[in-house]
This record gives C-alpha cells, structure tokens and sequence, in this order.
C-alpha cells in the first residue's frame, strides 16, 4: 500500500465523508477515461518467491500503484490508500513476464473513490495476447496538505461496461459498511460481557 495508508483508522475500510451543506458548491465531474491508466512492468528475477514465480506482493505493489496514479488524476491531488478489496490472483505471473496493470475510477463518493484493477501478463519475446492474472478493488480517499478528507468530483461513466462497474462499486461498497457495522457491533458486545481482545 501507499506509505500513507493510515488515512483511515486501522480496520476502517473507508474515510467518513464530508457531510453535503447548502454552502457547498458543486465540483464538476469527470469521465471515467480522463484517469484511466494503465502501468507496464518486465518481471525479473529479484520478483520472485521460493516458488519461482513472482511474489505476490510484488503484484499488489503495481497495482497500488496505478490504483493510486488514478486516484491522484481523478481528484486532482493526493489520495491515498484505504483498503484493498478483493485481490484475486488467477494465474501465476512468471520471470520474463511483462505485466500490465489496467486501473480507473469506477466510483465516487463525497471524499472517497473505488478503483477497479486489472493485471494482464504476456511473455516479453512471444506476440500472443495477454492474459488476466489478476483483480483488485482499491478504495482511495482524497486528502488536502493537513491529511484532511476532500471532496472528489464526481465520475461520469462513458460506456455500458463503466456503468455496470460503477452499480457493483455501489455493491461491494454497502457490503464493506455492513461489515464494518456488524464487526463493531460484535466488538461492543463482546466488551460488554467483559471479554478482552
């Protein structure tokens, strides 16, 4: 994650966000390919695990990465890492591979934004297609100079395959609150009884 990764308190998934006044102007939104980015990356040795293949991490690293080069466009300034949702690893990633990490907004809040994440791998020396090896859904939160939450302009999808990424953003959105809801509620009742965690 990005080295200010803390701008939530630990296990929060998400920044609160600012609450809307009267006073508050509107931010004009942005289309979805305005930050879209995608980041390419030769795996070498030094990318390895014990297994041979590329660490894991070391994915998750690009990805972060580009996640937050989008998460910067988007807002027009400094995001960081929230939480990292759903990291799949479908393929092993191998010493030679050029990967390629395809990353844009799929959905905003006040302050906050899901970017969507995918990884293709390809062999450096072969004209075959890439191939997906890997997904993830970031949540990023814009911040001003102080660390403190900002507001983000709104995403504007282009295209029918925006437009469903933003409605299953919305999904996995009120799934991370219901849990977040249900882990404190379980927490408090567990003190509660007198139990130490």
């Amino acid at each position: 994650m990005t080295d200010q990764a803390t701008a939530a308190a630990p296990g929060t998934p998400e920044t609160p966000e600012i609450p809307e006044t009267p006073e508050t102007p509107e931010i004009p939104g942005k289309p979805t390919s305005a930050s879209r980015t995608t980041l390419s990356h030769i795996m070498t040795q030094a990318d390895t695990n014990l297994l041979g293949t590329v660490h894991g991490g070391v994915i998750m690293k690009l990805v972060d990465d580009a996640a937050g080069a989008v998460a910067g466009r988007h807002s027009g300034g400094p995001a960081v890492t929230a939480s990292m949702d759903e990291m799949a690893f479908l393929e092993p990633v191998r010493v030679g591979d050029l990967v390629h990490v395809k990353a844009q907004v799929n959905w905003t809040g006040r302050t906050s934004m899901e970017v969507g994440v995918r990884v293709l791998a390809e062999r450096w020396n072969e004209s075959t297609p890439a191939t997906q090896v890997g997904s993830a859904y970031l949540v990023f939160a814009a911040v001003d100079a102080d660390g403190r939450p900002r507001r983000v302009p709104p995403v504007l999808p282009e295209t029918e395959r925006d437009e469903r990424r933003y409605q299953e953003a919305q999904i996995r959105r009120t799934h991370r609150l219901a849990r977040r809801r249900a882990i404190v509620e379980l927490r408090e009742k567990r003190a509660a009884e007198g139990f130490e965690d």
